[in-house]
Order: C-alpha cells, then sequence, then structure tokens
C-alpha cells in the first residue's frame, strides 16, 4: 500500500519476476507524501487482507481473485478475476457493476467522456485523438485504476461483455495502482499525487500566443509584434514556427538561426540599435522557437534516475550498455576501425537540452516541442537505455518535456512553459498541451476535457481566427494561441469586425489575469484542472455527463462554445455580457450578442477578481483590482494569489493571499476583503479596489466597515442589475444593504 488510499497490485507469471516500469524509473511515478501511514494487515488460509482508513483489500492468492472496499465495506473493484499471460498478451479482467460507467483515458477519444461500451486504446498517435492517451481511469462507485505500462493498453469496458471489462497490453505484468475517494475531485487530487501536480507557469503564459507563418523573417516577426502593440490587442509572445532555422526541421544539435531570414537575430549592445530579438524585448513580448526531436533522451533518463538513486552514470557505462544492446542503435563494420552509431543525432554524453542554452542566452523564453517524429514509431529501434520501440514509444514524450522543463529550470531559474501536443501518464507535471494539428473547432473540446479528466491543466488550441465562435473558444481557455503556420491569421487582416472582437476578447482576457493565475495556483495545490469538465464539478448530475461545448474556467465561470443550447447545473447562473440570470438545473436555448462569439455565465456564490487591462504581463503594476461578485446564501470565498510571476521563489514561501468573501443575507449583501498575508519582490504597496456586485434593486445603503460610502462612489445599472462600488483604498467588510 502507498498511502491510505492508493495501493500497488503487481502479478507476473509463475517463475516471473516483480519490476519497475519506466513511469517509476524515470520519476513519472512517485510515492505520495505519507509520513506515519501504515497499514493493519492480517493473514487468511488462502490469502491476506490490509486496512487502511480509507480502503480495505481481500486477496486470494488460489482463485487470484482482489477485493477492495471503502470504509463503509463498499465494494468499489468488483473480484479481479486474475490474470492470464498468453502468447505474449497479458490481460487483467474485472467485473462491472450494473450501473457502473468510467470516465478517463486523456485524449484517445473527442466524442465521449464515459466509456461503457467503448474500446479505449492507449497508444500515442498523431493527427487523430490519441495525441495524449493516458491509461488511468475513474469509476462512478468511487476508486481510480492507473496501468503502470507504457506499453500499447487496449481497454474493453464492457463492449465485448456487457457485465466485465478489461485491459490488455505486451508488457509481461499486470501491474496497476488502485486510488479510493469519494468522487473524482479526490481521486484526480490523488492521481496527481501520485504522478506529479502541474507547475505553475510564469505569469506571461496566461497572456495571447502569436505564431508567425512558416515563411516569416525577423521584418515580419517585428511588424507583427508593432501591430500588436498599434491595435492594441493584448498579446505576450511571438513565436517561429520551423522556417526560422538554417536547414527547415533540423533535427540535430547544430541547428541555427536562418542566415537569410534572421540574420543577426541577437545582437544589442549600445554601438548598435536593437536587432530583432531585443525588438521584440523592448515591446514587451516573449520569444517562443518551434522544435522537432529524433534525439535519444533515454541516456539522459538514465543519468537522471541514477542521481534520484545516488548513483552516478558515467558516458562510459552509457556507451558500454549501448554496446551490449547491438544493432540497431550500433552495428560494427569488418572495414572500420570503431562502432558506428545508426542514430546519428544523439550525442550519448550530451542532454538535449545543451544544445538549446544558447539560444536561451539570446533570449528564447520557451520551445514549442512540436508533434514531428516524437509521435511516430521505429519498430526497428533499440534504444539506448535498452528499451524496444513497443515500451519506449509512450514514453519518449514525457521524457522530452521532462527534460525540457528541467533543463530550461536549470540553465536559468526562471519557471519554464513547456508546451507540446503529446503525452502519457505525468504529462501534467511539466508541460502545457495543445489539440495538435486538428484546428481549433468544436470537436477538439473532447480532446481538451478528457486531458483535464486524467490531470492535464494548461491547455489549449491553435485558434480559428476567422470565426465569432472560434475566437470565443480560443480566448476562454487556459492558454490561448494563434498559429499562422503557412497563413494570414493576423486579427488585424481578418476585417473591421472581426478585429474589433479580437480586440475585446483580449482585453478581456487580460483583465482576467488575476482570477487566471490564481485559480491556476489552486491547480498546483489540487491538480484539479483549470479547465473543469462539468462532470467533474456535478459528478451526480447525469445531465452533465456528455456535455461536450461547455466547461468552466476557474471555479467560478462557465464557457458554452459554438452552440446555442445550453445546460445550467444547480445554482443561479448569470449572462456576463447582458446581465440576465437564469435558474440553474434545466435546459435552455440561449443567445449571444452579435459582437461576441459563444456564451460567458457566472455562477451564484462567484468572486471573479479582475485587473487592469494590460497590453503584456508587467507593463504596469496590478495596482488596482475590480471585483465581479455574485452573492449567494451560503458564503464563499476566493483567494486572490500573487508572486513575482517568474522565479521559484513562490516555493519558498516568497508570495501572498487576500481572502475574499460574500454572503448575501436577510436584508444585505456582504463583500469581505481580507488583509493581504505574506510578501514578494516587487509587491504592490498600494491597492485601490472596485466592486461590482449583482443587486436585484437599488442599494438602501451602501457602508465599509460601518461608515457610509457617499452615494459619488456607487453607481446602480437598472438594466443588468448591478452596483458598482469605485475606488476603495483598503481592504475591509463592504455592506450593500437592500431591504
Amino acid at each position: 500500500m502507498i498511502s491510505s488510499n492508493i495501493l500497488r497490485i503487481s502479478i507476473v507469471p509463475e517463475r516471473g519476476e516483480f519490476q519497475n516500469s519506466g513511469l517509476n524509473r524515470y520519476g513519472f511515478i512517485t510515492r505520495p507524501d505519507s509520513e506515519g501511514f501504515k497499514p493493519q494487515i492480517s493473514a487468511a488460509a488462502q490469502g491476506y487482507s490490509a486496512k487502511t482508513a480509507d480502503m480495505q483489500v481481500k486477496v486470494n492468492y488460489v482463485t487470484g481473485n482482489i477485493h477492495v472496499t471503502n470504509t463503509d465495506g463498499t465494494k468499489v473493484l468488483l473480484d479481479q478475476s486474475g490474470a492470464s499471460f498468453e502468447k505474449g498478451i497479458t490481460e487483467a479482467v474485472f467485473k462491472a457493476d450494473k450501473e457502473e460507467d468510467w470516465i478517463g483515458f486523456g485524449d484517445q477519444s473527442r466524442t465521449h467522456l464515459y466509456h461503457r461500451g467503448y474500446m479505449a486504446d492507449c497508444d500515442v498517435r498523431y493527427k487523430t485523438s490519441t495525441y495524449i492517451p493516458v491509461p488511468y481511469f475513474m469509476s462512478t462507485k468511487g476508486v481510480g485504476i492507473l496501468v503502470n505500462t507504457t506499453y500499447r493498453t487496449i481497454f474493453d469496458m464492457c463492449k465485448t461483455k456487457p457485465n466485465s471489462y478489461n485491459w490488455k497490453n505486451q508488457s509481461g505484468t499486470v501491474d496497476y495502482y488502485v486510488i479510493v475517494g469519494k468522487d473524482f475531485k479526490q481521486l484526480i487530487n490523488s492521481y496527481t499525487s501520485l504522478t506529479g501536480r502541474p507547475k505553475l507557469p510564469p505569469q506571461w503564459a496566461f497572456g495571447l500566443w502569436f505564431i508567425c507563418r512558416d515563411q516569416a523573417d525577423d521584418m515580419e516577426a517585428v511588424n507583427a509584434a508593432y501591430s500588436f502593440r498599434q491595435e492594441k490587442i493584448p498579446c505576450d509572445v511571438i513565436g517561429l514556427e520551423p522556417g526560422w532555422m538554417e536547414r527547415r526541421y533540423d533535427y540535430s544539435t547544430k541547428k541555427k538561426w536562418s542566415s537569410k531570414r534572421f540574420p543577426h537575430p541577437f545582437w544589442f549592445n549600445d554601438a548598435r540599435p536593437p536587432s530583432f530579438v531585443p525588438a521584440l524585448k523592448k515591446m514587451g513580448f516573449k520569444l517562443e522557437l518551434w522544435l522537432c526531436s529524433n534525439y535519444d533522451l533515454s541516456y539522459e533518463a538514465e543519468r537522471q534516475a541514477g542521481r534520484r538513486a545516488g548513483i552516478k552514470v558515467n558516458s562510459d557505462s552509457l556507451k558500454d550498455a549501448a554496446k551490449a544492446n547491438a544493432t540497431p542503435p550500433i552495428f560494427q563494420d569488418d572495414h572500420l576501425s570503431g562502432i558506428v552509431y545508426a542514430d546519428t543525432v544523439t550525442l550519448i554524453d550530451t542532454p538535449w537540452f545543451h544544445h538549446l542554452e544558447k539560444f536561451v542566452d539570446q533570449g528564447v523564453d520557451f520551445f514549442k516541442q512540436d508533434a514531428a517524429v516524437q509521435m511516430e514509431f521505429h519498430p526497428d529501434r533499440l534504444w539506448g537505455n535498452g528499451m524496444k520501440d513497443k515500451e519506449m514509444h509512450n514514453l519518449y514524450p514525457i521524457l522530452y518535456s521532462q527534460q525540457m522543463y528541467d533543463g530550461f529550470k536549470a540553465k536559468t531559474n526562471r519557471r519554464p512553459a513547456a508546451l507540446t501536443p503529446a503525452g502519457w501518464t505525468g504529462f501534467q507535471a511539466f508541460s502545457a498541451t495543445w489539440t495538435g494539428d486538428t484546428g481549433g473547432e468544436l470537436a477538439t473540446l473532447g480532446g481538451i476535457l478528457n486531458t483535464s479528466i486524467v490531470g492535464g491543466s494548461w491547455s489549449t488550441v491553435d485558434m480559428e481566427v476567422s470565426t465569432k465562435e472560434g475566437i470565443h473558444y480560443g480566448y476562454l481557455l487556459p492558454f490561448s494561441e494563434i498559429c499562422s503556420w503557412a497563413y494570414f491569421k493576423m486579427p488585424w487582416v481578418q476585417g473591421s469586425e472581426l478585429t474589433s472582437i479580437h480586440r475585446d476578447y483580449a482585453e478581456l482576457r487580460s483583465r482576467l489575469f488575476p482570477y487566471l493565475y490564481s485559480s491556476a495556483r489552486m491547480s498546483t495545490k489540487t491538480g484539479l484542472p483549470l479547465l473543469e469538465p462539468l462532470t467533474i464539478a456535478y459528478p451526480e448530475d447525469k445531465n452533465c455527463r456528455e456535455n461536450l461545448h461547455q466547461y468552466l474556467l476557474g471555479p467560478g465561470l462557465m464557457v458554452g462554445i459554438y452552440k446555442k443550447d445550453m445546460y445550467f447545473p444547480a445554482g443561479r447562473w448569470k449572462d456576463y455580457w447582458t446581465g440576465q440570470i437564469i435558474e440553474g438545473s434545466q435546459q435552455k436555448d440561449i443567445s449571444w450578442p452579435e459582437d461576441k462569439g459563444g456564451a460567458l455565465y457566472v455562477n451564484s456564490g462567484s468572486i471573479i477578481p479582475m485587473g487592469q487591462m494590460m497590453q503584456y504581463r508587467g507593463e504596469k503594476p496590478l495596482d488596482e483590482i475590480t471585483l465581479y461578485v455574485f452573492p449567494d446564501q451560503k458564503e464563499t470565498s476566493f483567494d486572490l494569489y500573487e508572486d513575482d510571476g517568474i522565479t521559484f521563489d513562490y516555493e519558498k514561501g516568497n508570495y501572498s493571499t487576500t481572502h475574499i468573501t460574500t454572503k448575501k443575507a436577510e436584508i444585505a449583501s456582504i463583500i469581505e476583503i481580507g488583509k493581504t498575508i505574506g510578501t514578494f519582490e516587487n509587491m504592490v504597496k498600494q491597492r485601490t479596489w472596485n466592486i461590482i456586485v449583482n443587486l436585484e434593486a437599488r442599494p438602501l445603503a451602501v457602508s465599509m466597515d460601518g461608515a457610509i460610502i457617499k452615494e459619488d462612489q456607487y453607481t446602480y445599472d437598472d438594466t443588468r442589475k448591478e452596483l458598482t462600488i469605485r475606488k476603495l483604498t483598503k481592504p475591509g467588510m463592504i455592506s450593500v444593504r437592500e431591504k
């Protein structure tokens, strides 16, 4: 047993040996903090039982059956019927409860969230719905199962047999973790404690990213940056596609800037005017470069595994291992004096990130890890760690993200913003993801929702810039990205109407930063995704189960995309665009204004902190916050989180929080802004607060800490039913009397 609610079960064939998978060896599965944990173990005639505060497991050695129950004795894992190891195929079979259903498996399906009656094929593939498959699923009975493997694994979730489910792979062992929890949120929390919490990105990552055409040169990139500032469309990142390289799609460690397109990319000193990279920096932009990789990452993975185990792994031992593994990574030719490597890219002595350090020194802030060869199959390849491709294929994408994250962190001591379309178990701990080369229309949301269910928190799509619906969706995601590729996707060439809509949504996203960043911080603590499927938030509401066009962005905003029929879960919901309030627990046809592209609602009880509009993060101090408040009869709260936005000092306690509460009492609505606790470098010392509060009628009186606020300091909007209080210069308790 790993912890009070996590259990590992391993079954090997007769005369087989227990062994860890690559996930264990390379740090993608770790033991959660469970200090002082001791299960109660007792022997039985044909097996044993073990009990903790959260679960009990009974194992029968003779029948192979395994029973797992929760604290009240309810079975959550029903009678594993044993395991079979025949003809190189490993299979585990379980009974299914009649009412049981399952969510999970990551981005291996975009058409459904619940999997009873379906097959789930977990194997990383390109340009399909299997960019980020994850062999983890959660049952409506309160149990999650993570299959501990990197082999392709096929799950049959009661499709072939209506009363049982199974999985098959070629790993040679049945090895899985069982997690018990009261609901999906608790299961995701425990799963990410085992496989890694999402890490807090730099603040600028939550701004808009614009990736130039593949054909772009330094002038086009600088002009794009300048146009964003001239058009006053907030944007934080300028990115480049593979055309930035001298040799397009250069997989080597000798890649360099295109001498024709970027002749002097980083000159910057007192004697010369700024060149391409410094020019972007002067306008407040971060720079991203596209990458592809066919490097053998397993050598560095072995070195890192050795360091974690306190063992030094030197280059000679890795080379000896490569010799022992023989072909195809190396071969011996009698006409040559030494070994010839079939892999001509990898430098065994050198980590992959090493050759990127010069670009970081030149001002590059992060790299886009394109699908490219990392998602291709290499059936004849034997990797440096001795793995064949059937074991290494699904491991490669997460090693790539892990080494990108760790390499950038070690080089700069700044928070990385790794980005990839590919992943497997544990991807969420190192990288943001996008839905690959599949655009930004409705179908992509199924992939994001399924990725969120397995812990993915920082997600986005290639925005559809030429439709209102695509703009709405693209700006209201955890990350927001416009990728031009070979086209002209600049907002200002989409026509005046769409350009204005881009500007409005980019400004809204900029103002929402305090809300998004604070919610992101909570994701790093709990593992719960920033973009939350409705079925996670409302697990008992079956109307939320297969909703593939709505989601929560943070705890208080519900986004609807592409469709005008919406389901409203329990509570009251306020249309952010119009102010209209809709009662929950109903399906309803809705509309949105002509200058918008979709639905945006605020849930009752929500507190949405909003900042000043900035063209980029850090343009000016965040010294004015507007609280958009929708009080409920039940007291609710929000913690405004702040730090320096760049370094890892927050992990040392250098950050601040401001606790904000609200409640609709019998005769008044109460909003209380607590004192800011904590400190960090360049922290705002003095702040102005504004409050927009939902109010059914004009207030009788408004006060703060018992002192009356004069009427010239607030206004009431009869149409939207909102009171706006302006320019409060200190925290305190605000009372809005309605009766």
